[in-house]
């Protein structure tokens, strides 16, 4: 069914952005490499403001120096700076990484917390970080909202008048059926990230173009 975009509900909107993406992208993960809920939390605070490829170029020297959250509690920040210098904000990174892991061996028996809010009690975890380990771990109906989700969901009209990312995020939560939440998270991610690009958006190789409320389409391939 083709609808005309000024016309068409939210609820429409949704439908048509899900059935795309239902078609054209049925697999979508993150590309963070990890094994345990500790490996990803670790390579989730690595990746703020920083690459997933970067990130997972440091992870297999940082996981084999501290294997475990034990290992990561009873080190330094100097040990961690040391290894994860390359990504952004290694400094604070690197403070953060041994906080959480501290944390989480004295106050979680050593066990990534399961909720939202017990996560951002957690040093360098904000509400995207703790959303992140909820959906992927854990499998919860939750939503993180990163740059990339938030333009592309402001683009596709499927978020009106957002200014902040937990704006963004309720109207999602809101909008994509609680089952399909952990999917449309990296649908849009890997869209924002691949196709709908900040400063020079791919319009000419994006599906979704016709519904897209982003004016200034880029329609020549360079």
């Amino acid at each position: 069914m083709q609808f005309n975009f000024c016309e068409m509900t939210i609820k429409e909107r949704y439908q048509q952005v899900i059935a795309y993406f239902q078609k054209n992208m049925p697999v979508a993960e993150t590309e963070l490499h990890y094994t345990t809920s500790y490996e990803l939390i670790v390579a989730v605070i690595l990746s703020a403001q920083c690459t997933d490829k970067r990130v997972n170029m440091i992870t297999p020297h940082l996981f084999n120096r501290f294997p475990k959250v034990e290992d990561l509690a009873a080190g330094e920040a100097e040990d961690v700076y040391s290894i994860i210098k390359s990504c952004s904000y290694p400094n604070n990174k690197s403070k953060h990484l041994i906080g959480m892991a501290r944390k989480v061996v004295d106050e979680f028996n050593g066990n990534i917390p399961d909720t939202v809010d017990e996560l951002q009690k957690l040093p360098g975890v904000g509400r995207k970080t703790a959303n992140v380990i909820a959906s992927v771990i854990y499998d919860l109906p939750t939503m993180p909202v990163d740059t990339h989700v938030f333009r592309v969901a402001a683009r596709l009209g499927l978020s009106k008048n957002a200014k902040t990312p937990l704006e963004t995020e309720k109207q999602l939560v809101k909008y994509f059926p609680e089952e399909l939440l952990p999917i449309a998270h990296h649908w849009l991610i890997l869209h924002g990230r691949y196709v709908c690009i900040a400063r020079k958006p791919r319009c000419f190789e994006c599906g979704l173009m016709e519904i897209c409320l982003y004016e200034p389409k880029n329609l020549v391939k360079s």
